[in-house]
């Protein structure tokens, strides 16, 4: 929680698993510049969390909060996801609504069920399987 990553690496050449942030408190953290390939994010608290000009390629969104819940209807979303490469990754019902979500690459990304309502997806490079 509240931590900063620069220039880390996650993820070894050759491995085909990344690392395991999943049921992690990861409220307000920040990956910059870091290779997080493979990863596994699934139940990790993300609220507020912040990745930038990171590769996410193939990472394990699946049951990731993003969002405070404030009542049974009212929660709020926060996430800073930019310059990204989110290819292959499993987003699916993901909350990501009201997001920055700028400038990704979405390439085979799997948001089945996932809401991104009023988030910021301008510049990004999309699949036609993603929003077919």
């Amino acid at each position: 929680r509240d931590t900063t990553f620069v220039n880390c690496k996650f993820i070894e050449q050759g491995d085909i698993e990344g690392c395991h942030f999943d049921v992690a408190d990861l409220r307000d953290a920040s990956f910059q510049q870091c290779q997080l390939a493979m990863a596994n994010f699934s139940n990790a608290n993300c609220y507020g969390i912040e990745f930038r000009a990171c590769d996410l390629k193939g990472a394990n969104f699946s049951r990731t909060n993003f969002a405070h819940q404030v009542s049974n209807r009212m929660y709020f979303c926060s996430a800073f996801i930019s310059g990204c490469n989110l290819s292959y990754a499993n987003m699916e019902r993901v909350c990501l609504e009201k997001c920055e979500l700028f400038e990704n690459r979405w390439i085979g990304t799997n948001l089945a069920g996932a809401s991104l309502k009023e988030s910021d997806l301008s510049r990004g490079v999309f699949s036609e399987d993603v929003w077919g």
